[in-house]
């Protein structure tokens, strides 16, 4: 048998229940057909709840805490060993398309990096270099959410040869002119939408493999839904806000959680205690400050934004049947996180592992191998994806990676390869560090240093919110739960060799 090439599709920060084909109040026809023809996996979570840490996971198969990329404004060291290395060992062509995020914005003589600044906008620099890039042989970059100021490198590039000149109309100043203020509506013309970019470059690289018929893997990587909230027309206009269920907080669900989860319902919450780096930290701050309008209107963009970028996933999907190179290739279609929109009195991201921030869409497609039009809730981690893609080349996983080989489970000949999923937050060097265990019913979460947690039965309470804790009835489940996550720890620490020898 032929080595199956490998098409990972991600967005970026989207919530699990946005797929069309379970929430009818969407529409993504394409990532649908992917689920009819393919098995859907509704127990997936991620290793980390913010981009470069889950990234970096997703390249190298161990956790943020191993691999070192251990929060946003780090970066994962040039010399770590990934999957794409293993892959060409095999024959493998690589590339990535779109985001990276495995570098911080900002460059120190230590710690250098090519998505910063003033380099991330040197476009000469972007013209001449497509990589190498943690082992992918060519990358086509940007670093932007919608207009943000750190648009520049290879998206630039494209907008001025496709002839939009006045490209910095579109984004935020300084590096633009757009205005700051300007909501859910962007005025760039689709044409010229870093979704449109990111579909011609991933279609340039299959047209490329299918005349080398050589196996690859392609990483086509997304920027929607992430925030800012915008969207060209007329997905701008897609969704009415009336029409949408818009999630609340319940009444009294914080009174039993760690402190940080009541404080972000305050008008000025003061988090200063948790300031150690010194840098921006996510989600500790008060999310009430957001009008009715703008609480409905921000949750008809995010799925305006999902349904553009589902438009392009098709054009990829399309492609792919067109070459005839679609029953050859495994796709697999998820996030890096998910998202808060209301749900909890919460807004984007931060240190609050409800199933809206950790748990991901997560779909795989691979005809006659994969299940067509099934459903598992064998648990996932976005760690297993680099061990899992080198089963299927039929490569050695190495035996420092600490995902697991997902191959079993996805063809359908075995029920689960874990029994339980772990989420790293380390957001401050030791005042915001956590983790979190994932079993089958239940989810416990513990703090550096802290004597407060939580713990959620999801099955009787999937909404999670009667945090147990402290609840009297349920310290011998506490108790067997923090030996539970003590193994899994100990389980999952990477070997650096394998023992060859008595002594």
């Amino acid at each position: 048998m032929n080595k199956p090439n490998i098409l990972l599709i991600t967005s970026d920060q989207q919530h699990w229940d946005t797929l069309g084909a379970f929430n009818k109040e969407i529409s993504t026809p394409n990532l649908d057909r992917l689920v009819k023809e393919g098995t859907t996996f509704d127990r997936a979570y991620c290793p980390n709840p913010t981009c470069t840490p889950t990234r970096a996971s997703i390249l190298t198969g161990q956790y943020p805490s191993q691999h070192g990329a251990w929060t946003l404004g780090t970066k994962l060291q040039e010399d770590a060993h990934t999957l794409n290395d293993d892959l060409k060992e095999v024959g493998y062509q690589t590339s990535l398309i779109g985001k990276a995020h495995f570098q911080p914005l900002h460059s120190t003589e230590t710690y250098p990096s090519l998505e910063s600044y003033p380099i991330l906008q040197d476009l000469d620099f972007w013209k001449g270099f497509h990589g190498p890039f943690y082992g992918f042989d060519h990358v086509e970059l940007a670093r932007n959410h919608t207009n943000e100021q750190h648009v520049g490198q290879h998206y630039a590039n494209w907008l001025e040869e496709k002839g939009c000149t006045n490209w910095k109309d579109y984004f935020a100043p300084p590096t633009g002119n757009m205005d700051p203020d300007t909501r859910h509506t962007w005025d760039i013309p689709e044409e010229f939408h870093y979704d449109k970019w990111i579909v011609e470059e991933t279609n340039k690289r299959l047209e490329i493999y299918k005349e080398q018929e050589e196996p690859f893997f392609l990483w086509s990587s997304f920027f929607d839904p992430h925030p800012p909230y915008l969207v060209p027309k007329p997905w701008d206009t897609m969704y009415n806000p009336d029409d949408l269920t818009i999630p609340e907080m319940v009444p009294g669900e914080h009174d039993q959680n760690p402190p940080h989860f009541g404080q972000t319902q305050e008008e000025n919450p003061d988090f200063s205690h948790l300031q150690e780096t010194g840098k921006a930290i996510h989600g500790y701050l008060s999310h009430r400050n957001i009008s009715e309008y703008d609480r409905k209107q921000l949750v008809a963009t995010y799925y305006g934004m999902i349904s553009l970028m589902d438009k392009y996933i098709g054009k990829i999907l399309d492609k792919l049947d067109e070459l005839g190179l679609a029953d050859n290739t495994l796709i697999v279609f998820t996030t890096d996180h998910g998202h808060f929109f209301g749900q909890h009195g919460l807004q984007y991201k931060g240190g609050f592992h409800y199933e809206d921030l950790i748990k991901l869409p997560f779909v795989v497609r691979y005809p006659n191998h994969v299940p067509a039009g099934a459903t598992s809730s064998s648990i996932q981690s976005l760690v297993d994806l680099a061990p899992t893609f080198l089963s299927f080349a039929d490569a050695d996983i190495p035996i420092h990676m600490t995902g697991v080989d997902q191959k079993e489970v996805w063809q359908g000949d075995q029920n689960r390869a874990r029994d339980h999923a772990i989420c790293e937050f380390r957001h401050e060097p030791t005042t915001i560090h956590q983790k979190t265990l994932i079993t089958e019913r239940y989810k416990m979460t513990v703090y550096y240093q802290q004597t407060y947690g939580e713990i959620f039965d999801l099955q009787e309470d999937p909404l999670e919110l009667n945090n147990l804790w402290d609840s009297k009835a349920h310290q011998e489940l506490k108790q067997q739960l923090l030996m539970q996550y003590i193994w899994a720890e100990l389980g999952k620490e990477p070997l650096a060799m394998p023992r060859v020898s008595h002594a």
